[in-house]
């Protein structure tokens, strides 16, 4: 228990200066409810490229290879990918879209904190069309140079098609960068690039690029990116979910979609304005008179450090959400002795 009290410790730590105002005027609203009964434990996120207002997703441990895709319109499953050449996953915990059109799976969690030597990422091209299916994926083995790490969230650059891993540590993470070209063959070594203040449940790069969000049970942090390097711009306010496991961008960079595990779980859609929004929607924005991000409210600067800002959240949902993790915790700690 001493592992889940310190990480719950520290991650209100780093959030909890933000007091102020609760975020219910910035927009946030529920955009679709996964009703798969199958999708328990919804751990991933990020929308198809080929398939509008569809998002992948998959389970966390005790699943199987399997990825299901969601209709945001209805919540309803349309398609279910079974993944063929990659053994048996052990905990899947993240998704992402490469610039090739193929999506990664991340086989990266490690729920005995960083005791397996290895774990895994699996590619495969998105299918052209939604049907249930077996499709052949590429297996990559991966390592730290730090010695092994329990992580949760891995993201591929859009631009360069580097995958990036967040790890998820007790006093703060880290962000591991990989090789310019994954191999199939040999060990693909994560090296560390930067810390994270943050207990790292997902993350995802903006459709252009520019921005990167990683996010945690308690709130999330914005990044302006730009070759491989990240410079902090924002720590934003999450909506208060039962576990908190997933984001993702919207096809058109103006949003952020947060999923949580649990049966019938809620994603939620934020959205993004001021120095928070990518470039290329900002662009967007600017061209659009009266659209969302075009207003003088929302100019670069305006920020959630401002005192009184809507993107700051009460330290009593902080408090609530500390003991959600701390409850979650217990329970995955139960369930892996069981």
């Amino acid at each position: 228990m001493r592992p889940l009290l310190a990480a719950a410790a520290a991650s209100v730590l780093v959030m909890g200066p933000l007091v102020g105002t609760a975020a219910a005027d910035d927009g946030e609203s529920v955009a679709f409810t996964m009703s798969d009964p199958r999708i328990t434990e919804s751990s991933g996120l990020v929308a198809s490229r080929l398939h509008k207002g569809v998002y992948w997703t998959h389970n966390d441990s005790d699943d199987g290879p399997y990825v299901y895709a969601v209709d945001s319109a209805t919540g309803k499953t349309v398609a279910t990918v079974t993944l063929r050449g990659v053994g048996s996953p052990r905990d899947v915990e993240a998704i992402s879209m490469g610039p090739d059109g193929a999506l990664y799976v991340g086989d990266i969690g490690d729920n005995l904190d960083g005791s397996w030597p290895h774990v895994w990422i699996y590619r495969f091209p998105e299918p052209k069309r939604l049907a249930d299916q077996t499709v052949t994926a590429t297996q990559f083995t991966v390592t730290y140079d730090k010695g092994p790490r329990n992580a949760e969230a891995m993201m591929v650059d859009p631009k360069t098609g580097r995958v990036y891993i967040a790890s998820k540590n007790e006093d703060g993470g880290g962000l591991y960068e990989g090789p310019a070209k994954l191999s199939a063959s040999g060990t693909n070594v994560f090296r560390r690039i930067a810390d994270i203040p943050l207990w790292i449940t997902d993350g995802a790069f903006s459709p252009d690029g520019s921005r990167l969000v990683l996010r945690g049970y308690f709130g999330a942090l914005m990044y302006r990116w730009s070759d491989g390097t990240a410079r902090r711009i924002d720590q934003m306010h999450v909506p208060l979910q039962r576990q908190g496991e997933s984001v993702a961008f919207t096809p058109d960079g103006r949003s952020l979609m947060y999923g949580s595990e649990g049966t019938d779980s809620e994603v939620w859609r934020s959205p993004l304005s001021g120095d928070d929004l990518p470039e290329a929607a900002r662009r967007a924005a600017s061209s659009s008179p009266g659209s969302p991000g075009s207003s003088s409210a929302d100019a670069v600067g305006s920020g959630a450090d401002e005192p009184g800002s809507t993107r700051q959240f009460t330290l009593g949902a902080v408090t609530l959400a500390a003991i959600a993790a701390l409850l979650i915790g217990v329970r995955r700690l139960l369930r892996r002795e069981r």
